[in-house]
């Protein structure tokens, strides 16, 4: 197994606190593991830096040469006109060779971003429900959009520019010693005090930035909840404008104070680089002034020599100076990248985990018990029962009582911590997620669509299906004739979560979408809950030749199901306290008998049609 450099758990941000400087070597190897793929356009980008690096040379040979002959006027006036040209003819190669270099850099961030994202995306659609009731979306969506984006400058600007120093450091002091070994070893002397205050700032800009992007993953996640369609909702109803703007003027404050730290950080640095590149040509000035002065070096050479040599290996040399701040701040955005990557999947498929070819649809819990966290009150506790295939199961009890909890168990959603939950009498996690996932269809209470057409969400349950499939399933959900009285018919976008349609018109798009999946287990939470007596007796009615042969187990707040019901379960506190049909628990007088009389006997007289 892989050891990863950056641990990971439930908590996003558990590795994010932890001491970073003996992960850096680390994180560095695996950072360029992400080139490896890219290797022959890296070379490529290699190449075009070597040229670049060489063909920067020639302006100081040109200004040598030409500050000489200006300097002898019996020089030939023709080696003059060579010397300009030759500067232009490397200006303009070494310009298209730049946009190669360009293309070849831009190729390898793109193709590594889009990796990046991949993976993240692929790592966070294997992550159990509990993950994401744990962790807050828009913290999610920043990593994998503002950090994945920071990438590129990462590829373009750090280890690039990287490679390009030190092609340029090298060659600028082969030219520089053929020039005047004296003036070089002067030059070599002052250049390690440009390097003395880079890695204490490379450490402070390390912490800002991993601050500031964590700051800004706050931000989106509070951007995220108000500006969502049910966020934006919830500040209109309780007129709460003023306030939000008020919390979000304060994030916007704290954002600014922590990227206007990182920016003077950095500042601060290159102030210093500034003053001790002026201080350090001024001294090289003396120098070489003394030698024109006594005859020993050329004014062509002197000027040569600090005016372009000396600041192209001082820039080549600072900015290594200044790559050590910015590596130093790419590895905190990695390591916010690399730290949900590496978050383990809590819901996967066992070794040897075998597929469900054909379910029957039993359904049985033994001895099951289930909690949210530890330390908190078991959600399900030593819960055992058996549906037989072609059942229709309510699970009745007051709220908090574990009906959804035992629900969501069914598609592993969640693991029990202790006994095991059957299908066909196997264990359902020794089956693969994929093959008991098709099996199953669900309807939740809180139904979500996406901001697509009619159409494109019914297909979500099947991609292939055909228009006179999909009539089929909104006919069975008493939908149809709503959708054909649209302008657009089935291609009607319904708007962010659907919030183009009504409660129950969003509720028959999801139970149509179940009908069209054809599962031979199906789970209702509360499914019902957003219709109006007529239509829920209508859903009802069409629901009933789809229950037939199958598994349903059904959340019932509604009279109707509780009636239709072949067994009833009674849950409370976590535990099935009561079982049987409805007459025999109206018979035994226990919880479900008080249920009734509290909520189910006001419903009656409207429901009797559907009594058994």
């Amino acid at each position: 197994m892989e050891r990863y450099c950056v641990g990971a758990s439930m908590e996003i941000d558990w590795a994010e606190d932890q001491a970073q400087a003996r992960w850096d070597w680390c994180l560095a190897k695996r950072v360029f593991g992400y080139f490896r793929p890219y290797w022959r356009r890296g070379l490529g980008a290699i190449v075009c830096l070597a040229a670049s690096a060489v063909l920067g040379l020639v302006p100081a040979v040109v200004t040598k040469g030409v500050i000489d002959a200006l300097a002898h006027p019996s020089e030939r006036y023709s080696d003059l006109v060579r010397l300009i040209l030759l500067g232009v003819a490397a200006s303009l190669v070494g310009g298209l060779i730049g946009v190669a270099e360009s293309w070849f850099s831009a190729t390898i961030s793109q193709h590594i971003m889009h990796d990046l994202r991949q993976q993240l995306f692929g790592r966070l659609v294997r992550q159990s429900v509990g993950f994401f009731t744990k962790s807050r979306t828009g913290d999610v969506l920043s990593r994998i959009g503002n950090d994945v984006n920071a990438v590129e400058d990462v590829v373009a600007d750090t280890i690039l520019g990287l490679v390009w120093n030190l092609f340029v450091i090298p060659s600028t002091l082969v030219l520089m010693l053929v020039l005047d070994w004296r003036l070089t070893l002067l030059a070599l002397l002052m250049m390690p005090l440009a390097l003395l205050p880079s890695r204490r700032i490379g450490r402070i800009t390390y912490q800002a930035r991993k601050q500031t992007q964590r700051h800004l993953g706050k931000m989106t996640a509070y951007l995220q909840e108000v500006l969502g369609i049910s966020g934006i909702l919830l500040v209109k109803a309780f007129v709460t404008q003023r306030r939000e703007r008020a919390r979000f003027g304060e994030l916007n404050r704290e954002l600014r104070r922590l990227q206007l730290r990182q920016e003077m950080i950095g500042r601060w640095f290159y102030m210093l680089m500034d003053v001790l590149q002026t201080a350090g040509p001024a001294v090289l000035w003396l120098y070489g002034g003394w030698l024109v002065f006594h005859g020993q070096a050329t004014v062509g050479t002197v000027v040569t020599f600090i005016v372009v040599l000396a600041g192209r290996l001082g820039g080549a040399i600072g900015q290594l100076g200044s790559l050590h701040v910015n590596v130093a701040g790419s590895l905190a955005l990695f390591n916010r990248i690399f730290t949900l990557l590496d978050l383990p999947a809590e819901i996967t498929d066992r070794h040897g985990a075998r597929p469900l070819q054909r379910a029957h649809g039993a359904v049985g819990f033994d001895r099951v018990s289930f909690a949210y966290a530890p330390g908190l009150r078991p959600a399900l506790a030593e819960v055992s029962f058996r549906v037989e295939p072609g059942q229709l199961v309510a699970l009745v009890g007051p709220t908090g009582a574990g009906k959804s909890t035992a629900v969501s168990l069914i598609p592993r959603f969640h693991d029990p911590q202790q006994g095991r939950v059957l299908v066909d009498g196997h264990d359902i996690r020794d089956l693969t997620l994929e093959s008991l996932g098709s099996h199953i269809g669900i309807v939740f209470q809180d139904t979500f669509l996406f901001h697509a057409s009619i159409a494109d969400n019914l297909r979500y349950a099947r991609p292939d299906a055909t228009d006179d499939e999909l009539v089929a399933a909104a006919t069975a959900a008493n939908l149809h004739h709503f959708i054909a009285s649209l302008p657009d018919g089935y291609d009607t976008i319904v708007g962010e979560r659907g919030h183009r349609l009504s409660g129950g018109e969003k509720q028959r798009v999801a139970i149509a979408r179940v009908i069209l999946k054809d599962p031979r287990i199906l789970l209702l939470d509360e499914a019902t809950s957003h219709l109006d007596t007529v239509s829920e007796q209508l859903i009802q009615a069409a629901l009933k030749p789809l229950f037939a042969g199958r598994t349903t187990i059904a959340i019932a707040h509604r009279l109707s199901t509780v009636l239709a019901a072949d067994q009833i379960l009674v849950l409370d506190h976590g535990r099935l306290v009561e079982q049987g049909t409805h007459t025999e628990l109206l018979v035994a007088g226990g919880l479900y008998a008080e249920l009734y009389q509290r909520q189910f006997q006001a419903q009656e007289p409207a429901v009797a049609q559907l009594s058994p």
